[in-house]
């Protein structure tokens, strides 16, 4: 009897340490290292998933990955990128959605594949018929190898960035744009209608955006009297006040953000009102 349950408890315990060490997942890091990038776009954002492969010595374009034959754009499964709003790429219209992200490596000229298909392993599966669209970019050499596979957004504005791929010694740029104006003009007219007007962001918008410059140094005025000591206010109306070609008044606002600054030991607006001193006495 004894024996039984013996055997009973030490079978219990093999079970409990296989059950233990099949729920530790993964037993091993992927030799292909996941990561996902994040940028915010426009009023959206994109988000990248992909695995990063190393070349290990190995000749990879031409090589590993044949020329004029379908990539998964990394290892393991198919790279996926998503658009939470609708964006252009390589000057074409793409909705709002999830994709796989493949290409087809040339020596001199690449083509980026946009699939509706974002979920598959590899590019097995792949189905050209399921491309939303394809465009060609150039293959650019780099001046140093680079060991591990790499995306990265570059060049981000407010309206348009870059999608690099980087390895070996070859890249490729991604051009990519969002026209949001239209949509953001119109979030201003709405929110300028509510109770809490968003005077401080509108006027920055119209500003950066060569807008109506006069509606926004009426915003700057109001914001100038909410608090006269408020310096980044008093900056912004001589920024407008600049931009709008009266110098003279400019450097009178100007001048009296510099006080305001140095009064409030701020001397990074002491420095960007200077700034506007400078131009606004050319």
């Amino acid at each position: 009897m004894k024996l039984i349950v013996k055997s009973f408890a030490f079978l219990t315990a093999i079970l409990f340490s296989i059950q233990s060490v099949s729920a530790q997942a993964p037993i091993t890091p992927r030799p292909s290292s996941g990561q996902t990038i994040v940028q915010d776009f426009g009023l959206g954002k994109v988000t990248v998933t992909y695995s990063r492969p190393n070349t290990k010595g190995r000749k990879i374009f031409g090589g590993l990955e044949p020329y004029g034959a379908v990539w998964r754009t990394g290892a393991n499964e198919a790279t996926t990128i998503e658009f939470s709003n609708e964006v252009s790429l390589g000057g074409k219209l793409v909705p709002a959605g999830k994709y796989g992200l493949f290409t087809i490596p040339g020596e001199k000229e690449w083509t980026v594949i946009i699939n509706k298909t974002a979920n598959q392993w590899g590019a097995y599966d792949y189905k050209q018929a399921d491309d939303l669209l394809r465009f060609s970019v150039k293959a650019i050499n780099t001046k140093a190898p680079i060991e591990t596979f790499t995306i990265l957004f570059t060049n981000v504005k407010e309206e348009s960035m870059n999608l690099n791929l980087i390895w070996e010694k070859t890249e490729i740029v991604i051009p990519m744009t969002v026209d949001e104006d239209t949509q953001v003009m119109a979030n201003i007219d709405k929110a300028m209608q509510g109770d809490k007007k968003p005077y401080y962001a509108a006027m920055q918008y119209y500003y950066e955006h060569d807008k109506d410059l006069s509606k926004a140094l009426e915003w700057a005025n109001i914001l100038e009297k909410s608090d006269m000591k408020a310096t980044y206010y008093t900056l912004w109306k001589a920024r407008i006040q600049l931009k709008m070609g009266d110098k003279a008044a400019a450097l009178a606002t100007a001048t009296e953000g510099a006080k305001l600054a140095k009064e409030s030991n701020n001397d990074e607006y002491v420095r960007l009102n200077q700034a506007v001193i400078n131009q606004a006495k050319k």
